[in-house]
């Protein structure tokens, strides 16, 4: 009897095993003193039916007749390493003003990014830097830089920095509509630490929808996935980097992984290039992402929707609501209609269509192709912002700043510094929610970031492993915070 529920027992945890599928950013992490992380945690566990656990490698299309060569030559100077620190308190926040013991770690991360301007600006993805305290930006002729951060689109997984530096190669956009399913692509990056690594394999599908960035409607967040999946190998560390085509063109940063371990397991995926330049722009030009919506609620067209529509096919995204004084209602687009293209681009689903929307920004007009009464009809509707709105958003440049992990904003019109993103640095370990407005530190008045690095720096100075933070939640309540900086 012992002996068949050992046996059960191994059974059923190895077939546990075979089924579990998790997709995941493909970037190391590792903290010093501590058991060695092989992946980082992945966001979303994936349905084991969402990716097919064996299915057969497609046939590869013919090798170019010159090979790789140039692609690589063309993207190795231009595809850098980045590594990340930041401070984690491992007995942070109120216990440390009360005498008990507390330490720190600093928890490291790597990953990769592409130059695209010979003023040192960098595309990466956003989890590769986000919550980090410093960015270290390493050459392909192993020079090193200190980063500034730009700005960085949790919604894409999109985030630019710029680093003073000169003589750098530019890799240039490609355009990724014109990628097709078979195409030969590599992937440039520096896995598990290994500096300037090039892979190749095909484009096995596009447009795909992994669920692995998630949405905060609060904060603006609303994830757009529509990733290019590869089969080249792209392992932790390849996040950021560059997936080129064979004339070495930029079509792609890869972003994750469909794996079982968190090694590369046959799958990875790309944002498109057309979609990371246009974030990649507004970044750079507002330091936000100019996001434009088409003011309606919609749900991809199954078999049944298709046969009622009196639809050709099973395509198409249907229109479900539509949202008051909103740019599809203003151009006369009904509940029902089912969208076929957006700027002539056929968008048979629902990731094609959110990736065509959002290259464009509020203000910015878009011809729409629509299924209704059985006939194909077009709309010219002009794009608005989440609220409604067609001018673009000033740039804050000038007034954020990313400092412990956090993004901070100077504000004239308060007495404080907003907590515009907690991130999971040092300043989000201790709990202050996004909308917080930081009032003192240790009693003294922060009136601009300057004031709250002097104050904390002051702590440092003096040997303390902490600061009292004081301010207002977003509801306006006082509140009080605990920060580690040692």
């Amino acid at each position: 009897m012992n002996i068949r529920t050992i046996l059960l027992s191994l059974l059923s945890a190895a077939v546990g095993g075979w089924v579990v599928l998790q997709f995941q950013p493909a970037h190391s992490v590792a903290v010093p003193d501590a058991p060695p992380m092989p992946v980082m945690e992945a966001l979303h566990p994936a349905p084991a039916e969402s990716v097919p656990v064996a299915s057969p490698r497609p046939a590869p299309a013919a090798l170019p007749a010159e090979g790789f060569n140039a692609a690589a030559d063309a993207a190795l100077d231009a595809v850098v390493h980045i590594r990340t620190a930041q401070t984690m308190a491992t007995n942070g926040g109120w216990g440390q003003f009360f005498g008990m013991p507390g330490s720190a770690q600093i928890q490291r991360g790597s990953g990769s990014g592409v130059i695209l301007s010979e003023a040192g600006l960098i595309v990466t993805n956003h989890h590769v830097i986000d919550g980090a305290g410093a960015i270290e930006v390493g050459l392909n002729d192993n020079r090193s830089f200190e980063a500034e951060l730009v700005g960085s689109d949790p919604a894409t997984d999109i985030a630019v920095l710029r680093i003073e530096a000169n003589g750098l190669t530019a890799l240039p956009w490609g355009n990724s509509d014109d990628v097709r399913i078979g195409d030969w692509v590599l992937a440039v990056g520096n896995p598990f630490d290994l500096t300037s690594t090039v892979t190749a394999g095909i484009v096995s599908a596009k447009a795909r929808d992994i669920q692995l960035l998630r949405p905060d409607y609060a904060r603006d967040v609303f994830p757009v996935e529509s990733f290019i999946q590869t089969d080249a190998a792209v392992n932790p560390g390849n996040s950021g980097g560059a997936l080129v085509d064979t004339r070495g063109q930029l079509v792609g940063i890869n972003t994750a992984i469909a794996s079982r371990t968190g090694s590369y397991a046959g799958y990875s995926f790309a944002v498109p290039a057309n979609l990371a330049a246009k974030v990649a722009r507004d970044l750079i030009e507002f330091g936000q992402v100019q996001r434009a919506f088409l003011g309606v609620t919609i749900r991809p067209v199954n078999e049944a929707m298709a046969e009622e529509a009196g639809l050709p096919g099973v395509e198409g995204v249907m229109v479900t609501g539509l949202t008051e004084d909103g740019g599809a209602a203003e151009a006369g687009l009904r509940e029902g209609d089912v969208i076929l293209s957006v700027d002539g681009d056929d968008t048979p689903t629902l990731p094609l269509l959110l990736e065509r929307v959002n290259r464009h920004r509020p203000g910015e007009r878009t011809d729409i192709e629509v299924w209704r009464n059985g006939r194909s009809q077009g709309f010219t509707v002009e794009l608005k912002d989440r609220f409604g709105r067609t001018e673009l958003n000033a740039a804050e440049e000038s007034r954020r700043e990313t400092l412990y992990g956090a993004i901070l904003e100077n504000d004239a019109d308060k007495e404080g510094v907003l907590v515009v993103e907690s991130g999971t640095g040092a300043l989000g370990r201790t709990g202050v929610p996004p909308g917080t407005l930081i009032q003192t530190v240790d009693g003294a008045p922060i009136a601009s970031t300057a004031d709250l690095m002097a104050a904390i720096e002051q702590a440092q100075e003096a040997g303390r492993k902490a600061v009292l933070i004081e301010g207002l939640t977003p509801d306006g309540r006082p509140a009080w915070f605990g920060m580690g900086v040692r």
